[in-house]
């Protein structure tokens, strides 16, 4: 017996791997052009980080590359039902969608699949039968109590735990007796037989992290577990060689597994993709930073922001800030133009963790749709309420003065940025609604607080000096003639250069006419909103 003989004997109905060579061809591609994949686990949950991590393959595949999902579901135990559904929707979401994937249907879309590993049992079985032909794998009967005892052993003599070196129980048994063992229905699982040294060093230059050094792996992994399905290590190896993967972008914490990765193609005699390592997003807590937890931070799962209704556009501008901080000096320069022609740059990553902020990323979200016109901001307001908020879609069931009300302040060089979510909307706005509008409550008017005072300048604005005709700059010379009638200065800036002269300024004036229409002391545009309401309805609120 030899190492074909037992390759034979445990994957005896497999193709053989240059079948796979020839059928997934090289692809085509221009020079330069990356072709990079989002690979998650069907488990119900899309993190947010996911999303950024999709962003990344999505601006760095943008010049005629390839942004594909594949997914990874060899840990089956993990997978819940509609989990495949859940990641393409959470893409589409945020107008991410890959240009190859697998539909929930298992139906896949590209020339590279199946996308989803428990699809491809076959493909990885043969490429580990080669290397068992090879002699680089070998078949392991350590049970989990062997393993257990091994570790203990390793612990008590103060040595790093592992599978490697002469803790390597099955690593040289005879061919003659795996053979038997496994004649005899012994159980076992397949492992590779790593050729490195940990005395030695690797150098590899990660695209985000620069030059890392490492010791050589010598851990024997597992690369097919005991049900026939590979472990992520091997998947990776064989999927990404075959689908053409020529850069792997993913979460820091495999940056400790790129000497097993880079030794694994090596041994394979397939040229390894560059691997760039995204730092996780941290949060304060306290006075110390922590990963963003899916178990303690409700903003880590993707749902939140369909929930909360902050736009798609606010997350992936404000992703785009942590991605690389000079675009929110770029956005500014460039208002009108598509993030992706932001001159994304990979080195200007952070190397740590970049802090997620959800106050920062609620101040990105106004200034996103601050630059929004009426018509979208009430499409997706309305959209979002129709889920979540059934009092607030009634409110909007009146298109044609909803557009009025959030058109107030929209679309002017200096536009409102009072609306960082759709679930500010009601709140924001409910007071432009006679049906909302509380008629019989106590205000506050600040300054003012007499009350014949208040009802006089009120009574006299109305009957002598308001016309609801009068343009703008109109308008507020008459607010200003009120001001003065009533002892108030016609300027801020002449109360404030002799306060003792007045009794106030023509802000307070108009503080009084804008609590008395709106009950608010803060709003957008006055006259704005006094044009929308019309007179009838304000002689209703006076």
């Amino acid at each position: 017996m030899d190492n074909k003989d037992l390759a034979n004997l445990i994957f005896p109905d497999v193709r053989d791997y240059k079948y796979y060579e020839e059928k997934y061809k090289s692809r085509n591609l221009s020079e330069g052009a990356i072709v990079t994949r989002f690979a998650p686990s069907p488990t119900g949950f899309v993190h947010i980080g996911g999303i950024y991590q999709s962003l990344i393959a999505k601006l760095m595949s943008k010049d005629n590359g390839v942004f594909f999902v594949r997914i990874e579901d060899t840990d089956q135990k993990r997978e819940v039902e509609g989990g495949t559904k859940q990641i393409l929707e959470a893409l589409k979401d945020f107008d991410l969608s890959p240009d190859e994937y697998i539909d929930e249907n298992n139906v896949d879309h590209g020339e590279y699949g199946p996308y989803k590993q428990s699809l491809r049992k076959d493909i990885y079985q043969s490429y580990a039968k080669k290397l068992l032909e090879e002699g680089n794998a070998y078949p392991c009967f350590c049970s989990s109590e062997d393993l257990e005892n091994i570790r203990g052993d390793q612990e008590k003599a103060k040595e790093r735990t592992g599978y490697y070196g002469k803790w390597t129980k099955c690593r040289n048994m005879p061919i003659d007796m795996a053979t038997q063992k496994i004649k005899n229905g012994d159980p076992y699982i397949v492992r590779f037989k790593s050729p490195g040294n940990p005395d030695k060093k690797i150098k590899h230059k990660d695209a985000i992290k620069g030059s890392v050094d490492f010791p050589e792996n010598d851990q024997d992994i597992v690369i097919i577990k005991s049900d026939g399905l590979p472990t992520y290590h091997f998947a990776h190896l064989v999927d990404d060689h075959l689908m053409g993967t020529n850069m792997v972008i993913r979460a820091d914490e495999w940056l400790a597994s790129v000497p097993l990765h880079l030794q694994l193609f090596y041994v394979m005699g397939f040229k390894a993709p560059k691997y760039a390592h995204i730092a996780p997003m941290m949060k304060m807590d306290g006075d110390g930073k922590r990963k963003l937890s899916k178990r303690k931070d409700p903003e880590s799962a993707v749902s939140y922001y369909k929930e909360e209704g902050i736009p798609k556009d606010s997350v992936l501008e404000y992703l785009m800030n942590i991605a690389n901080s000079n675009f929110e000096i770029w956005r500014k320069q460039n208002p009108d133009k598509s993030m992706y022609e932001f001159p994304f740059d990979l080195k200007k990553m952070s190397v740590s963790g970049a802090l997620f902020d959800m106050v920062k990323m609620l101040d990105v979200s106004k200034n996103v749709i601050s630059r929004y016109s009426a018509e979208k901001v009430y499409n997706e307001s309305l959209e979002w309420a129709k889920e979540y908020d059934k009092e607030l879609a009634e409110m909007l069931s009146n298109k044609e003065y909803s557009l009025k009300v959030l058109g107030i302040e929209r679309g002017n060089a200096k536009p409102r940025k009072d609306i960082a979510k759709w679930s500010d909307v009601k709140n924001i706005i409910y007071y432009m609604y006679p049906e909302k509008f509380a008629k019989n409550i106590e205000f506050e008017y600040q300054k003012i607080t007499d009350k014949d005072e208040i009802e006089k300048i009120v009574k006299t604005y109305f009957e002598k000096y308001y016309n609801e005709s009068d343009d703008k700059q109109t308008w507020f010379d008459k607010m200003k003639d009120l001001a003065e009638e009533f002892g108030y200065a016609r300027e801020v800036k002449e109360y404030k250069a002799n306060p003792d002269a007045y009794k106030g300024h023509v802000g307070d004036i108009s503080t009084v006419i804008r609590v008395k229409i709106t009950g608010r002391s803060n709003t957008p545009d006055l006259y704005e909103i006094m044009q929308v309401l019309g007179m009838n309805e304000i002689k209703s609120r006076i």
